[in-house]
């Protein structure tokens, strides 16, 4: 048997990250959810009202970032914390939603979150999510999926995520949002959001989260045992 790192990569809305934690669940790996991290930064940047095309400001900013996780045993989930305090749905806010991706495409702080992502893979039995993960986090990892789905069929889901929360947002915008985000994912100079040659697609436009899972853990269970 053999401990691996398994990169689930993206497009926002696909079911990335629900699928991840299921999968580090079923095999008893940590679960990492790298869009996350740039999250926590983007929510830090608006609340102390930082310019994240200002070098020196974002340095310092990043200097004052401490992202961590940890592992609820009540919940049985992956927790992110900014800073010590637990993030959930602050960082999945609309305000949040609409910078995120012009942060992520900042080479400063993606360099930043690239080096923070590999020292927590040093030891593999991981699952981490996001949209450079198998091309440039990990491009060695053992397993890669490449998850995609319809826009429309993604904007639900977004609305269904928001609505639980109790924020009620219009799914014109949503869509609006994600297709923009796309572009900017798929467009930016910096470790763009393009399929790596070795990954296995998943269209989970019409699958369930339970079928998502089980075609993963199935083919990561027969990497792992051959290895």
């Amino acid at each position: 048997m053999a401990d691996i790192v398994i990169a689930i990569d993206g497009f926002s809305g696909t079911g990335k990250s629900s699928t991840a934690k299921k999968v580090a669940s079923a095999l008893g790996y940590k679960y990492i959810d790298s869009g996350a991290m740039y999250r926590c930064v983007a929510l830090y940047f608006i609340n102390h009202q930082i310019d994240f095309e200002e070098g020196k400001e974002v340095a310092e900013a990043l200097d004052e970032i401490l992202i961590s996780f940890q592992f609820n045993n009540l919940l049985n989930t992956s927790e992110i914390l900014l800073n010590n305090q637990i993030m959930d749905y602050q960082i999945r806010l609309p305000e949040v939603d609409e910078i995120v991706s012009q942060i992520a495409a900042q080479p400063l702080i993606r360099r930043a979150m690239v080096d923070r992502q590999q020292k927590l893979g040093l030891k593999k039995k991981m699952v981490m999510d996001g949209r450079d993960i198998g091309t440039v986090v990990f491009p060695d990892a053992a397993l890669k999926i490449f998850m995609t789905a319809d826009l429309q069929v993604r904007s639900k889901r977004r609305q269904k995520e928001l609505e639980e929360q109790g924020i009620q947002v219009n799914i014109e915008e949503i869509k609006k949002n994600l297709a923009k985000r796309d572009d900017l994912d798929a467009n930016r100079l910096d470790s763009p959001l393009i399929k790596a040659k070795d990954a296995i697609t998943l269209d989970s436009s019409y699958l369930t989260l339970g079928d998502q899972v089980k075609k993963i853990v199935d083919i990561a269970n027969k990497i792992i045992h051959e290895g």
